[in-house]
């Protein structure tokens, strides 16, 4: 039990969990056990706002003193239904203030060597008793102004986190088509073309589908002028990238450059425009997919304050949830080949996703310190990168409802439509200028 016990309570980068990943880099495993807090504390957040949770939660103080009610508004808003998103701002606040100290605790860290290092790779143990202590203490901070201030940070971090999602998503994209056409060339097997020409169309297909079905539902002949803005000015744009990124001059200087990257990226859009849809206050403009599968009332009160029913969850957070474990999971354990993204997240390429155990002194095996020279990835950029997951996943959870502190109801916003539409046409943008800057800037590296 030595092991176990040094690499929890102690600075050894052993193993945790016997030999689930005997073969992997310290760095590697290091991400991967960050990431479960993250995901542990999404879970926690998740339970917070499943039915039947909210008469434990009323019992917090400050939060529904004994009721079913919140004091002095009794007639307008029911306490059951807030407090579960109340809990979820103040458990996201934990995590995002446990990640923060840690990207600024790790700033500039070079190698293992660095004796910030071993925080960063042991203490595991203490780590938990840090993230349970500060959470515990989040809930005590009291209502005033909290929820609003707070939504205005989750808004922002978010509309990062999207773009970071994007970008994971390119990269994924990338590194897909090249895999693929390599094992074709190499082992001269036309049916991994047959595979990439397969998802291409299932891409677009899936994607297309999507806007009929947004004009379909989320139009009317005389109102939601905005939703057909939207749907059609991110129709062309995807249709543009798409053109642009099989042209001759495109494809001579990004040989690896395809439509299943524009496909996926299509996709990726058609879902982020669904998502600022559903966030329209405007109900005419916005129907509950939920309610139209399942007939499950999912009303939500009014801007007014009265009385009403937010759902805990829909289909639009559930997608996002999805989304955000890939891409967690992916940034966790990527090596990337393409060198512009790895100067984004601030990783090297070809390292930090394989390697070999090593046998310690004590017989045990360990994971191989891989960051002796240089580390793999920026210590303080991966837990920021965290940091933002924590506030876009309090969004998701929250399905971006503005708290109303007049009131202490939870409503939908235009805000929330803007910034995930504006993400969308920032991400397009980027995914574009991927395509057009080696012939812009012949001179530098793309490769």
């Amino acid at each position: 039990f030595t092991s176990p016990a040094s690499c929890l309570c102690g600075s050894a980068p052993c193993l945790l969990c016997g030999c689930c990943c005997c073969s992997s880099n310290n760095s590697t495993i290091t991400r991967l056990v960050f990431s479960f807090f993250l995901l542990l504390g999404t879970l926690v957040s998740v339970i917070m706002i499943l039915p039947g949770m909210e008469t434990e939660l009323r019992k917090i103080p400050g939060f529904c003193q004994g009721g079913s009610a919140i004091p002095g508004f009794e007639n307008q808003v029911n306490c059951d239904v807030i407090v579960g998103y109340k809990s979820v701002y103040r458990m996201c606040f934990a995590m995002t203030c446990f990640f923060f100290l840690f990207a600024a605790i790790m700033i500039r860290v070079r190698s293992s060597k660095d004796p910030r290092a071993p925080i960063q790779n042991g203490f595991w143990f203490f780590k938990f008793l840090i993230l349970i202590g500060i959470t515990v203490g989040a809930f005590f901070i009291p209502d005033g102004t909290f929820p609003t201030v707070w939504f205005y940070f989750g808004v922002v971090g978010s509309f990062i986190f999207i773009l970071i999602q994007l970008i994971l998503l390119i990269d994924f994209a990338h590194s897909w088509n090249k895999a693929w056409v390599e094992n074709a060339e190499d082992g001269d097997n036309k049916c991994w073309f047959a595979g990439l020409l397969s998802f291409t169309l299932l891409h677009y297909a899936l994607a297309f589908t999507a806007v009929v079905l947004f004009y379909v539902y989320y139009t009317q002949p005389d109102d939601c002028t905005e939703h057909k803005v939207f749907i059609s000015l991110n129709l062309i744009l995807c249709i543009i990238i798409s053109i642009v990124s099989i042209l001759p001059k495109i494809q001579e200087a990004q040989p690896q450059s395809g439509l299943l990257q524009a496909s996926l990226i299509s996709l990726y859009t058609m879902y982020v425009t669904w998502s600022a849809m559903t966030n329209n206050p405007n109900r005419n403009c916005n129907p509950s997919l939920l309610s139209i599968v399942s007939n499950i009332n999912t009303t939500e009160p009014s801007g007014d304050g009265t009385q009403g029913q937010v759902q805990w969850w829909d289909a639009q957070s559930i997608v996002g949830l999805l989304i955000f474990l890939f891409c967690t999971l992916y940034a966790s354990i990527r090596s990337s080949s393409n060198t512009q993204v790895n100067k984004l997240m601030q990783t090297e390429e070809g390292r930090g996703s394989g390697g070999e155990g090593v046998v310690g002194e004590d017989g045990k095996l360990r994971a191989m310190d891989d960051e002796e020279e240089k580390v793999s990835y920026s210590y303080s950029v991966f837990h920021f990168h965290l940091c933002l997951a924590s506030l876009y996943i309090m969004m998701t959870l929250t399905n971006w409802y503005q708290p109303e502190t007049t009131t202490q109801a939870m409503h939908s916003s235009m805000p929330a439509v803007w910034v995930k539409m504006s993400s969308s046409w920032l991400g397009l943008g980027l995914y574009l200028w991927t395509l057009v800057a080696p012939l812009i800037f012949p001179n530098r590296d793309f490769n």
